[in-house]
């Protein structure tokens, strides 16, 4: 049973919505977010980067840049650029990358559920990233990016989102990188409300941070105002599309190209020429010294927990941890990743430009995805990349 609730939003005036609407916080750096702000002063990520408004050396988790963040906020409410609603509501997300369309609820999820893990979880967090997002949210008083959710589709749910959106939509822009985003608000939501109650259990597909945030906001706040809920949006896991998230390492452990591929050998098959993108879940195609390989990867006889048989965990335990020496790929500063939004190309460009060694990916499904929450479990780091990503503040929820 989950239980989702409408919620009065703060969102952008309709007439400048495509001007404050922005990526997500946390897909961009600073330099990045500050590219992407020029000449936009009503660009949210004003308010949740606002350290691309003070000097280039200013620390990000400094009390100035928070109290940036709320005086940015407090400008675009003053100025009429963000309007609240008048009443409660649900609204209906739909998301259109090519031809890929997913369609989700936003509303207000309980962290009670987050909490007691009927929201299930596959990432860890890090304490840091918590820390700055629950005091994003303490100072504004506001949650201003949505977490990405999924669920096991139910058709009454199906029903209703698709006759709303044959209705008159609330926003309909096309963001810079051409993905169209689609809101319809939502004023009679007791039919959607009864028919999540249906849904067993959410699961987080991206934004554990911001979920682990509005866990410790209402911890801190015990309860006060709107804490007991997050913003969040739910799509049916069978819209969704994963891609793969990419390894580039900066060196060979010592080993000159000749003999990692020796040692290579030993512990897989390796073939070329071949893709740079796998076909098929057990294949790993790698980069090195301007050429692609293939890798057919063995799922090795003692594994028996879901995590364990992902691509990206049997090439760390067989390749990555054994043969290059990265054992821990959390805190190692010789792995980095590449998002598959990035392509290949980025992979042949960063080994072109002096790292060793890149490693393309299959990605994660998300039937992978649930069943390691089922179980769970956590998932190696940096599993999953989803695209299309939700903009931040076309809702923002108070707290």
């Amino acid at each position: 049973m989950s239980n989702l609730r409408p919620f009065a939003a703060i969102r952008p005036n309709t007439s400048v919505v495509d001007k404050v609407a922005s990526v997500p916080y946390d897909v961009v750096d600073r330099d990045e977010a500050a590219a992407l702000a020029q000449g936009n002063p009503l660009s949210f990520l004003r308010v949740s980067r606002a350290e691309i408004d003070l000097p280039k050396d200013q620390n990000p988790y400094g009390d100035e840049v928070y109290a940036q963040a709320a005086s940015n906020y407090k400008k675009l409410l003053e100025e009429g650029h963000l309007l609240q609603e008048e009443q409660p509501c649900l609204y209906v997300y739909q998301l259109q990358m090519g031809d890929q369309i997913q369609t989700g609820v936003a509303a207000a999820y309980s962290v009670d559920e987050y909490d007691h893990d009927k929201i299930k979880k596959h990432e860890k967090t890090r304490r840091e990233k918590e820390d700055d997002r629950t005091r994003h949210i303490i100072t504004l008083r506001a949650q201003t990016g949505p977490v990405f959710l999924t669920y096991r589709g139910q058709k009454a749910i199906d029903q209703l989102v698709e006759a709303i959106t044959k209705t008159e939509p609330l926003y309909h822009l096309t963001a810079a990188d051409g993905v169209r985003h689609t809101v319809w608000r939502v004023t009679e939501t007791e039919a959607l409300v009864n028919a999540f109650k249906a849904v067993p259990d959410l699961y987080i597909a991206d934004g554990h941070h911001r979920a682990a945030s509005a866990s410790r906001t209402r911890a801190e706040l015990k309860g006060d105002g709107s804490s007991n809920h997050f913003l969040a949006v739910a799509f049916p896991a069978d819209q969704l599309k994963i891609l793969p998230y990419n390894r580039v390492i900066k060196d060979l452990n010592g080993h000159t190209p000749e003999e990692f591929l020796t040692r290579l050998k030993q512990v897989c098959q390796v073939s070329q020429p071949a893709d740079p993108s796998p076909k098929r879940r057990g294949q790993v195609s790698m980069y090195l010294g301007g050429q692609w390989y293939g890798l057919e990867l063995k799922v090795p006889s003692q594994a028996g927990s879901p995590s364990e048989k992902l691509d990206v965990a049997i090439l760390q335990s067989q390749v990555l941890d054994p043969l290059l020496g990265i054992a821990d790929p959390r805190t190692d500063k010789r792995i980095d990743f590449s998002g598959g939004i990035r392509g290949t190309g980025e992979l042949e460009k960063r080994v072109q430009a002096g790292e060793a060694v890149a490693f393309s990916m299959y990605p994660t499904s998300v039937d992978e995805l649930m069943a390691i929450s089922d179980a769970g479990e956590i998932m190696p780091p940096k599993s999953t990349w989803f695209e299309p990503k939700l903009r931040d503040a076309l809702l923002i929820h108070q707290v």
